[in-house]
């Protein structure tokens, strides 16, 4: 990821109100059981794509339709009059931060358009284009989950460009009107009637996958409350109720399954959390996890706040730095250290593309390579540009909540192509709107911590706060950092590959200290300012102040801390931490005769030691890449177990709309896997019902039982190294009934060892640590296991005489 500079802004290629779907910035923080909690905003932008040089013959038709016209927004609030006293001029002049430009990949750039050679329906599928590319669709091109949905007979040629067009033209028809449910009739209007086919297509995609018809508005929340074809899909237990799990849960409730989320906070919204706090007369709503929306074009959140009503306010560029004894930073030394900040980066950039080419497997840490550069070209040799320097470098870990130690220089910003445009946007009264909106009707169970998730060929089994939830499916939204730690057991363990890339990528950190004042002493006129230290080490610590007085409902300011300051910031007392904060404002407003009072209230976060979170958001770490991300994304158990979350967006990892998306992704997955299991022969179904009937009938005795074990040894030979079929049974309180049965194949001896271990827990760690077993639904027993089966069953059937119903 590139650092999200608070201040800087980049637009669409459209560079108009037309998609204004506001982005959002997620710093995931976490919170704790103090006055505190976290939060931090990596900011993003959308590529600099044009629409295609080129259209095939349009299928959108000339009929008079406003909905192929740019989508209006209105223009957030610029600047609301405070009520407080204070000064107009907090003292520095007014600087532009720009963000850098993109480095990690060539962005495919196309021919100008002349549009004095188009035709006005040639000109409105460009616009189209771009709305769609705003959103995340290639230019000219499918998208894998368009392939995956086999959304046209053929790749490539005429029927595709079609399809695009047509795909294009659908999503803008919604999005100039995101409030009301766009039918697939609505749909077909402006279409002709030869590409009917092709409306069918698009339009089931983009409902599917979440691109038209979602969100908060009254029609569309209705609409969503039920099955769209009444069809019953199964039964997802969904771990999380963050944003991730909340959409995905309300998606699946559409689709046609039944579905419950467990979450172990007694809260929704994980990572974003607004907390109320008052004193004196005022009072606000802090964001102490994500808090900023990233670019509103072709952002997700974008479309609730307009849904909502919400008027969004933008983060003005203008961020004035000041020194350590408070007085403003040299404008001249300003420019000349972030044009060669930039410049080193930009160093780097080509020398790990050329690292890249030679040795594919070489990496080294980011701030190693930038500190290499930055002595090589003698930047930053006295100590006010050091300072500067090192207050950009803060920005970068704050944008990847990690050390610079830490990054990847090859694949750090590997992200950067797919960033969405426009401005980014505070939210009035806290990004818990969204969510208190998005987990209204949900069958969600909070203060439920899950501990284990065991999946087979039969189903899933999750146990949490003591009970067991079965169901077909499990989606699983916690975040990076409890994978890391291993805080949710899975039977069987997940593959190798989804473990060592759980390992290679980052979860970082980044915190937050909110402080509620009794008025605003630092003006309305800017929305950050920044602080510069001469301790190298803490150049993170208080670095960048958000001001949200204009959102928050009263006079707030939140102190951001980054890099290695973060982790230290986890040691210290909330009050020495306040202390620090008012001695740095009072270091910087003093001097200019304004008083900085004491707060009436404080929060500060702790992240890292937040049980349900471990960390902030996920950065590619030394020796990973962005394939991590996509293999996280990947399911297990054969459809069974799915996973989403920031962490599996390898687009847009460490926001708020990353998770958004990533939930929208897999309940179309989950939708896919179960229509894949719809569409398996009546009768094979049957002979798998009958085959596991009839092994249940052969464990009504078995050989050997021990708690939840149970054991059926095989008949030709009482070897201790023969094999025994064993089956681990979990049921109990759950939302259906029925239980889980996995099966493995385990030597005699191991049983008789399995056997004197004192609880199932015990024995399942020995079974899986030990001995190496993992276990599998009925369908997924080998070849050794049927024949042990076919030989249990023909030794019964001659003790009894004949058991008919044991074929096996």
């Amino acid at each position: 990821m590139e650092p999200r500079d608070p201040n800087s802004q980049q637009h669409d290629p459209s560079d108009n109100p037309n998609d204004v779907v506001s982005g959002e910035g997620d710093d995931s923080s976490a919170e704790t059981d103090l006055t505190l909690s976290a939060s931090a905003t990596p900011s993003e932008t959308n590529p600099q794509t044009s629409p295609p040089k080129t259209t095939p013959e349009a299928p959108v038709s000339d009929s008079q339709d406003d909905s192929s016209d740019p989508i209006q927004e209105d223009e957030p609030p610029q600047n609301p009059n405070p009520t407080e006293p204070g000064p107009t001029e907090p003292g520095p002049p007014a600087k532009k931060r720009r963000r850098r430009k993109k480095f990690f990949t060539e962005l495919n750039g196309n021919p100008s358009l002349n549009k004095n050679r188009r035709s006005e329906m040639a000109k409105d599928v460009d616009v189209e284009a771009l709305i769609a590319i705003s959103v995340g669709f290639p230019v000219d091109s499918l998208t894998e989950e368009e392939i995956e949905a086999n959304v046209v007979s053929t790749i490539g040629g005429v029927e595709q460009a079609n399809y695009i067009v047509v795909r294009n033209h659908i999503l803008t028809r919604w999005r100039s009107n995101v409030s009301v449910w766009l039918t697939r009739d609505h749909s077909l209007e402006s279409i002709r009637s030869e590409h009917k086919g092709l409306v069918d297509s698009a339009y089931h995609f983009l409902l599917h996958h979440g691109y038209i018809n979602f969100g908060l508005a009254p029609a569309i929340k209705e609409a969503k409350l039920k099955s769209f074809d009444g069809i019953e899909k199964g039964n997802v237990v969904i771990v999380g109720a963050g944003l991730a799990g909340l959409v995905a849960a309300r998606q699946l409730v559409f689709m046609g399954f039944k579905v419950v989320v467990l979450e172990g906070r007694a809260r929704p919204g994980g990572r974003v959390r607004t907390k109320k706090i008052n004193g004196d007369g005022v009072e606000a709503a802090a964001d102490l996890g994500g808090s900023v929306l990233t670019g509103i074009n072709g952002n997700p959140l974008g479309v609730l706040a307009r849904q909502l009503e919400l008027p969004l306010h933008k983060v003005r560029d203008i961020c004035p730095l000041y020194l350590p004894d408070g007085k403003s930073v040299n404008s001249e030394i300003d420019s000349k250290v972030e044009v060669s900040f930039n410049k080193l980066l930009d160093r780097v950039c080509k020398l790990r593309h050329a690292m890249i080419e030679e040795v594919r497997s070489v990496d080294v840490p980011l701030g190693t390579a930038l500190e290499a550069f930055r002595r090589v070209y003698n930047v930053a040799e006295d100590l006010e540009e050091r300072m500067l320097l090192n207050w950009h470098l803060a920005n970068l870990e704050y944008a990847n909540a990690s050390l610079m130690s830490n990054l990847s220089m090859a694949y750090w910003d590997q992200d950067d192509p797919y960033e969405m445009g426009g401005d980014h946007c505070f939210i009035p009264g806290g990004n818990e709107t969204f969510v208190r909106a998005l987990a209204e009707e949900l069958p969600i169970f909070y203060e439920r911590t899950v501990d284990s998730i065991r999946y087979g060929t039969d189903g899933v089994l999750v146990y949490a706060g003591g009970q067991e939830f079965r169901g077909d499916m499990v989606l699983c939204t916690v975040p990076l950092g409890v994978l890391k730690k291993g805080m949710i057991e899975f039977f069987p363990e997940l593959p190798q590959r989804k473990r060592d890339a759980i390992q290679r990528l980052g979860f970082g950190l980044l915190n937050k200290v909110a402080m509620l004042f009794p008025y605003n002493f630092w003006g309305g006129d800017i929305d950050t300012f920044g602080h510069l230290t001469e301790d190298q080490s803490m150049r993170g610590e208080f670095f960048l102040f958000y001001s949200y007085s204009s959102v928050s409902g009263g006079p707030l300011l939140v102190a951001l801390v980054a890099g290695d300051a973060a982790i230290k910031f986890e040691m210290m007392s909330p009050v020495e931490s306040v202390r620090r904060v008012l001695d740095i404002l009072r270091g910087i407003f003093h001097p200019k005769g304004i008083t900085v009072p004491d707060p009436v209230q404080a929060v500060c976060t702790r992240w890292g030691k937040d049980q349900f979170t471990y960390g902030s958001y996920s950065y590619v770490a030394i020796g990973s890449s962005g394939d991590d991300y996509d293999i996280l994304a990947e399911s297990v158990g054969d459809g069974r177990v799915f996973f989403a979350g920031e962490a599996t967006n390898k687009q847009y990892p460490a926001t708020m709309h990353g998770a958004f998306l990533s939930g929208m992704r897999e309940a179309a997955n989950m939708l896919r896997v179960a229509k894949r299991r719809s569409l398996i022969p009546a009768d094979k179904l049957n002979n798998v019902s009958e085959e596991s009937d009839n092994l249940n009938k052969l464990f009504e005795t078995p050989d050997l039982t021990f708690g939840s074990f149970s054991v059926l040894f095989d008949p030709r030979s009482n070897d201790l190294n023969s094999n025994s079929l064993l089956r681990v049974k979990f049921g109990g309180e759950k939302l259906d009934s029925g239980g889980l049965s996995l099966y493995g194949l385990i030597f005699r001896n191991q049983v008789i060892e399995l056997s004197q271990v004192d609880g199932d827990g015990n024995r399942m760690r020995m079974l899986n640590h030990d001995f190496g077993v993992r276990l599998v639904g009925r369908k997924g027993l080998s070849g050794v296991g049927e024949s042990v089966i076919s030989h249990i069953t023909l030794a019964r059937s001659n003790q009894n005489g004949g058991i008919k119903d044991n074929a096996a």
